[in-house]
């Protein structure tokens, strides 16, 4: 499966990657590849733990457009 994430960078200078896709499926690292690794781990385990309690395993997502 494929899956979008985001990663910024937090005041204290560690990367936060998020699953938009998955609710709560956040991990973190020291550098942007590690926290990208560490959201694959968090993803798997996600995964596992919603099909475990019967929970869809994805919400939608949807990108817009917004004019400012």
């Amino acid at each position: 499966m494929k899956f979008v994430i985001t990663i910024s960078q937090d005041e204290d200078g560690i990367y936060i990657a998020e699953c938009p896709a998955i609710p709560g499926c956040v991990s973190q690292g020291a550098t942007e590849q590690e926290a990208e690794k560490n959201i694959q781990d968090a993803i798997k385990e996600c995964l596992t733990v919603r099909a475990e309690k019967g929970m869809p395993l994805t919400v939608a997502t949807r990108q817009i457009e917004v004019l400012a």
